[in-house]
């Protein structure tokens, strides 16, 4: 009962003296305001990266081509560099081919399900009267196409005689139909566009649209005019436009449920450069999982808020003396009441604990105020930024907890000096 009397009389003291306790609370506010906001801004953009690259296939291997390093050297201090060749251009036998991919997939025929291959063409512009449109166009196989998970809003998906005949076919997204079609999907099917690479035109034919998604890794021009969306051609059709007869430079293995794909990537690596590149003086096959990618960004994300966060938290230690200020304010200004109080019979406990109880009660309510301004300032910078909100339950389980130990730490000294207060000087106070 006395605590729950403490904490009236200290809601009572804020109400009385609204603009002092909101001044004295405002430290407390702005640096709760910026960890929460820092926090759920970071958590909110750690979510939605993470979420777009698991999408991509938290479990899939990335492996390609990368220059050897042939040169070291030692430092003073015992440490060794090492320093690569200058860049080499491809030949024709340094290629990853088929006839390699389907060895690889016979040595590890439990852990490998399929590889996801594509070929890069370029980015293109599609030219309909006034309006155009700019497309970033790859040719892709049927695996990689599945993982690309597109919703298809009209027509139809690559079928595997477009892909095994190398048909000049594509499918585009709804945002190339708005500008090229004016919104009319349906008009879009069966259509031939011509598309400018650099000096020379392609066509193709439109077989399908598939809605555009942002994924949050990739920047949106202010004009949708201006934004290149992805037109997709059969694998095939990509390597007859580039000439490309040597084979990939890199590909992505799906692996089978229950492998680990940050394990498996040594594996791979050892057994392709030792069967296929250990003669290879330029290149070798570098492996990497989406997995140990996904830790790698979440671990550096997270470092980078709660540094930041704890930046932000300086001003809490501001805020913190200001409680302490306006406690030893209110102390002299209640001198009486507290020799009243001590004469009626309290005790030095009851006393500390009343004025804990309000240093506490203060910072707890600019606590709650800055979490409320945080999440705004987060909500809104988040939506600016196109990532879903998410709020930092831990931020905000660490605000709440730290601003009750600020009203403790800093409360304690004005609430003891309280305490020690003779009742008979402090009668005679004026």
């Amino acid at each position: 009962m006395l605590i729950l009397e403490n904490i009236l009389l200290a809601l009572g003291g804020l109400r009385a003296n609204k603009m002092r306790s909101l001044l004295t609370m405002l430290g407390i506010i702005i640096g709760i305001a910026s960890v929460i906001a820092i926090m759920t801004l970071g958590d909110s953009i750690k979510s939605s990266v993470t979420d777009s690259m698991e999408a991509m296939g938290a479990n899939n291997i990335t492996a390609g081509l990368k220059q050897k390093s042939t040169m070291t050297k030692t430092s003073d201090s015992g440490m060794t560099f090492s320093y690569g060749p200058r860049m080499t251009k491809m030949q024709e036998e340094d290629y990853v081919t088929e006839e390699m991919l389907a060895e690889l997939k016979e040595r590890f025929p439990e852990a490998i399900k399929g590889y996801a291959l594509s070929e890069s063409v370029g980015t293109g512009t599609v030219r309909a009267g006034t309006s155009q449109a700019y497309v970033d166009a790859r040719g892709v196989n049927q695996e990689e196409l599945d993982q690309e998970d597109l919703n298809l809003l009209a027509g139809r998906t690559l079928s595997v005689r477009d892909q095994e005949e190398g048909r000049k076919v594509a499918l585009v997204s709804d945002l190339f139909v708005k500008n090229i079609f004016d919104h009319d999907t349906q008009k879009a099917i069966g259509q031939t566009v011509d598309v400018l690479f650099e000096n020379r035109y392609y066509a193709y034919t439109i077989v399908g649209v598939y809605e555009y998604e942002n994924s949050g890794m990739e920047f949106v021009s202010s004009s949708e005019e201006d934004t290149p969306t992805a037109l997709y051609l059969p694998l095939r059709t990509a390597e007859n436009q580039n000439h490309n007869t040597s084979g990939y430079s890199q590909f992505t293995i799906l692996t089978a449920e229950g492998i680990s794909a940050t394990d498996f990537c040594t594996s791979v690596e050892d057994y392709m450069n030792n069967r296929y590149y250990k003669d290879n003086k330029n290149f070798e096959i570098s492996a990497m999982s989406m997995e140990s990618i996904i830790e790698s960004m979440t671990s550096m994300l997270s470092t980078v808020a709660l540094a930041i966060a704890a930046i932000g938290g300086i001003s809490l230690l501001v805020g913190g003396i200001g409680v302490m200020n306006i406690m030893l304010v209110s102390i002299t200004e209640r001198t009486r009441e507290i020799g009243t109080r001590k004469a009626l019979g309290a005790t030095n406990g009851s006393i500390r604990l009343q004025f804990i109880t309000e240093a506490m009660v203060l910072c707890l309510v600019g606590g709650i105020l800055g979490i409320v301004l945080g999440i705004v300032v987060a909500a809104f910078a988040t939506n600016l930024m196109g990532y879903a909100v998410r709020p930092s339950a831990a931020g905000i389980l660490i605000s709440v907890s730290f601003s009750a130990l600020i009203g403790v730490f800093f409360g304690y000294y004005p609430a003891s000096k309280a305490a020690k207060l003779n009742p008979i000087e402090a009668l005679r106070y004026e």
